[in-house]
């Protein structure tokens, strides 16, 4: 992309095959996925922008050309890369020079990257490229959520609010792989369906108005909240938390801003709780609960590289559930 006209402005150009540097290695890319932080991106929502810039931060594909020093990988293998770099010593939040595949490092939406070696994980090998290429970013994110910032436990009950997007689509595989009880709001009864196929125990209409009347008798009580558009939802769910609940906040998608009564957060002992996508140590233990449970991410749809702006579209305007995959 060059300008932050929003998708429509996004094109494809000829870009020169890169080259990878020490300790470096080049990954012919199979496929990769849009997320809302694509759309945010080309519309110039982003902090310390770059342009141009190439897309995307979710990526699988072969090893393909390596670097001076390499030699923990492979030429050929089959690989997903983790989507950040710089991610630092400390587990509990990022260093401040951690960025992101995509923006500002160059993306996945492309025929090849090059990223560092430690970048590269094998390819889950019951995943095709394409599930693999849908997983890094939410995956990553929904993981680190609900099991280093959630502390999600079997037995627990778990409310995903707003099902249908990538991170909670995640969190309620790996949820339900992980024992938990899940109860999830959805715009739709379809997408509460939807939820329950794959197996959450019920849902809500967010659109309800009268919702937050109904959250408490549904659940029972809640011990985990995974939410990414807290300033409508978080007043209507607080009141069904159990005392010592973990309320953890992955982005803001619907606004800034939450108002809550602070007796309804202190008098249960509870935890308000903000997460960022997830460190190397987070990215291997999702992927080894991923193979261990044979998880794969729900794909939405899918579009060739051609129509990467066409992917950005649908995500923009017609998204539903689960992930959008451009393939290369």
């Amino acid at each position: 992309m060059t300008s932050t006209d929003g998708p429509e402005a996004v094109a494809l150009e000829e870009m020169p095959v890169p080259e990878p540097g020490p300790g470096e290695v080049r990954v012919k890319l199979a496929a990769a996925s849009i997320n809302h932080r694509e759309l945010f991106i080309t519309r110039g929502m982003y902090p310390g922008m770059k342009l141009p810039a190439t897309l995307g931060c979710d990526g699988a594909g072969t090893v393909d050309a390596l670097g001076e020093g390499v030699s923990d990988a492979t030429l050929g293998a089959e690989v997903v890369l983790y989507p950040g770099r710089n991610w630092g010593p400390d587990r509990d939040a990022p260093a401040a020079d951690f960025g992101l595949l995509g923006m500002p490092f160059s993306g996945t939406i492309a025929d090849y990257i090059v990223v560092p070696a430690e970048n590269l994980a094998p390819k889950p090998a019951h995943m095709t490229f394409e599930e693999a290429g849908a997983m890094p970013l939410t995956g990553l994110t929904a993981w680190r959520a609900l099991m280093f910032k959630g502390k999600l436990k079997a037995g627990d009950t778990l409310l995903i609010s707003g099902v249908g997007g990538g991170v909670a689509t995640f969190g309620l595989a790996f949820a339900v792989a992980l024992g938990a009880n899940v109860y999830v709001t959805a715009e739709s009864q379809d997408v509460i369906d939807r939820a329950v196929s794959m197996g959450a125990k019920g849902g809500l209409l967010y659109t309800d108005p009268e919702w937050r009347r109904q959250v408490g008798k549904l659940t029972g009580g809640i011990d985990v909240v995974l939410d990414g558009a807290p300033s409508p939802s978080f007043a209507n769910y607080v009141r069904a938390i159990k005392p010592g609940a973990r309320i953890v906040i992955y982005g803001s998608t619907a606004g800034n801003e939450i108002t809550f009564n602070a007796t309804d957060i202190f008098l249960k002992s509870a935890s308000i709780v903000g997460t960022q996508v997830g460190d190397p140590q987070d990215f291997r233990d999702m992927l080894a609960f991923v193979d261990a449970h044979k998880i794969k991410p729900v794909i939405e749809r899918s579009f060739p590289l051609a129509q990467a702006k066409e992917a950005l579209l649908h995500l923009q305007d017609k998204h539903s559930f689960g992930k959008i995959v451009v393939t290369m």
